[in-house]
């Protein structure tokens, strides 16, 4: 006979079961869509500029369709990125705690996340339906088409976020979590006229304290700056909630942040095609016999992919198995390896197509053909500084087991390598010629990668795993989603500390400090170091760009110097251990210990601040070639 307890933990297995089969189609669903989206979406970049420049007949209605469906495409990236838990956040501090906590953390991010998607549920409706009397001007269509993808996008989170609800935390977790978070909204609320009455000293409270209290807490960076602005807007203004989905949506549908997607699965087809070994194996067969050789073969081919792919973490899972294994047969340790690919991801942000350059260009209205002209000499400045240092450390190596590559070897190599040579040159070219915009050269880029994968494998039989197409798609749609809901939720932010006023204070305060330009600069490298372990180089720069730029201007600081440094910095921050999550990235790639690189990075990262000090002491570096 069945007891009543074993009927229950059947019926409990069965509704898991129901509930894990609905989230695997559903979800299937929405990676698929969002797959279709980034291949659509390069194809009619593409056909843009084919149709401008070889045909002279533009296409008036491609730019307008690009733009409605890369909102879909972010939504539903975010969307994706949401279901796997890769929205970015810090773990630094989470991960010190007892084993036994950290169940209760994952449950606090998911249930402060949900909050937020809850918060702005309804607003995001009132908004899409607001949006229907407006119509677009070359395709005739209500601009509800495109604006309906933030309640879509919101829903789907709110649903995926419910079955992880149901299915993986424990209800003591979830109760845990759900309780702090409502004291805390109870205290903020009971404690509105006192917020009220101290001024803009009220913006610690909800930026600093808040928002710092859920970063630090393991809640993704994009909810904690929702969180903090919601809760400024609720409490401290009488503004509608309508606003904050109306800023996300304007920081998120800048056209130029569509080369964000793009320049990901250009990056990522490097990999894929073989392109980013063949330009290693090149350099590899030039200098790798020399004391250091494969150190500076990293440096060399971390400032020739940076240039085409982009991604610093798809820069660095290109090349770190391509040399690691051969670094390490000549007695490299992996601690010493981890910290200089570290330290060359921290160098080579400033390298067009960065999607910090596209990024920065977007928020603060700065060229962005000047920010891919000007970014090429600061990085160089910064890899002979890393160069020195590995100098110092490999000027006594044994090197009497290492063969020198023959005149026929290097050939080859040669010959294999010069599409992935010629192709930052080639993207480089075609924006500053006019072929294409800085939002369209990625698609040039990305058709030109497939066809040299395709010629590699139909006529030399090139080894390429084309059945991987469909991850890199997916793996394109999770990292722009990731990305573009920061910036939506960091430019709601900025303008939350703009309408304060703050800006304005901020302003004045700078502008008043001693050592007028260099003594701005100075301040910058130091507060961008900080700002950018703790929020990663995107978030940071969409926050405080839009503040921190026109007081540059203001002091006769040339914007795209000022870009050059301000990027440097955060990179710096970025790779820095204890809280830069870019460090953990290439030790994950790298598959080696964080504890173990932390002491031989702390020489690069000195060399990489004095060649940051360089470059802000001499703007020439970044302006004389533009």
């Amino acid at each position: 006979m069945v007891s009543a307890e074993t009927t229950i933990e059947t019926r409990q297995t069965l509704s898991l079961s129901w509930l894990s089969t609905c989230e695997n189609v559903l979800g299937r669903t929405v990676e698929i869509a969002a797959m279709g989206l980034v291949v659509v979406e390069t194809l009619v970049l593409f056909a843009g500029v084919v149709s401008r420049y070889a045909f002279h007949r533009p296409l008036s209605w491609s730019d307008e369709l690009a733009s409605i469906l890369f909102l879909w495409l972010a939504m539903l990236g975010t969307v994706i990125a949401f279901r796997r838990n890769e929205h970015m956040r810090m773990t630094a501090l989470i991960s010190l705690a007892s084993p036994r906590r950290w169940p209760f953390f994952e449950a606090f991010a998911l249930v402060a996340a949900l909050c937020f998607l809850l918060a702005i549920f309804y607003p995001s409706i009132e908004y899409a339906l607001d949006e229907i009397a407006i119509v677009t001007p070359a395709m005739q269509v209500s601009n509800i088409v495109r604006s309906a993808a933030l309640p879509l996008g919101c829903g789907f989170m709110l649903l995926f976020g419910a079955i992880r609800f149901v299915r993986l935390h424990r209800l003591a977790d979830l109760s845990k979590a759900l309780t702090i978070i409502v004291l805390v909204g109870l205290a903020l609320v009971l404690a509105k006229p006192l917020i009220m009455g101290i001024g803009n000293y009220r913006l610690l409270i909800f930026f600093v304290l808040l928002v710092g209290a859920a970063v630090f807490s393991g809640v993704p960076i994009a909810f904690s700056f929702g969180l903090g602005t919601l809760a400024y807007l609720f409490l401290a203004t009488r503004v509608p909630m309508t606003v904050i989905v109306s800023r996300m949506d304007e920081g998120m549908s800048h056209l130029i942040l569509l080369s964000v997607p793009l320049f990901v699965f250009l990056g990522l087809l490097i990999e894929l095609t073989g392109m980013a070994r063949a330009m290693v194996n090149l350099l590899a067969s030039l200098i790798g016999h020399l004391r250091g050789g494969l150190s500076y073969v990293l440096l060399a081919a971390m400032y020739l992919v940076s240039g085409i792919s982009g991604s610093k973490a798809a820069d660095m899972a290109a090349i770190a198995p391509v040399l690691f294994p051969e670094m390490k047969r000549r007695g490299e340790k992996g601690g010493e390896l981890v910290a200089l690919l570290t330290a060359s991801g921290a160098m080579s942000e400033t390298i067009p197509p960065s999607l910090v350059l596209i990024t920065i260009g977007s928020v603060t209205g700065v060229s962005i053909a000047a920010l891919f002209t000007g970014g090429l000499i600061p990085a160089f400045v910064l890899a002979v500084a890393l160069s020195i240092v590995v100098w110092w450390r490999s000027r006594k190596a044994d090197l009497s087991h290492v063969r020198r590559a023959g005149a026929s070897e290097i050939g080859r190599a040669l010959l294999v390598a010069a599409p992935g040579i010629a192709l930052p040159f080639l993207i480089r070219a075609a924006v500053i010629e006019g072929v294409a915009t800085a939002t369209e050269v990625s698609t040039i880029g990305i058709i030109y990668t497939l066809l040299y994968g395709l010629v590699a494998w139909a006529f030399f039989g090139a080894r390429i795993g084309w059945s991987r197409l469909g991850t890199v798609l997916l793996e394109t749609a999770a990292l722009s989603g990731a990305i573009l809901l920061i910036i939506g939720t960091a430019t709601a932010m900025a303008w939350a500390l703009t309408q304060s006023g703050f800006s304005r204070q901020l302003v004045a305060a700078m502008s008043t400090m001693p050592g007028g330009q260099y003594g701005f600069l100075a301040i910058t490298i130091v507060t961008l170091i900080v700002l950018g372990s703790v929020l990663e180089g995107i978030p940071a720069i969409v926050l405080f760009g839009p503040l921190l730029f026109p007081v540059a201007k203001a002091m006769g600081i040339n914007e795209v110097h000022y870009a050059m440094v301000a990027i440097l910095a955060m990179g710096i921050g970025l790779f820095a251990p204890p809280l830069g999550i870019g460090y953990y990235t290439a030790c994950a790639i790298g598959k080696v210990d964080p504890t173990e690189g932390i002491r031989p990075l702390w020489l690069y990262l000195v060399a990489l601040v004095l060649g940051l000090i360089a470059v802000a002491a001499i703007p020439w570096l970044t302006t004389c070639m533009l």
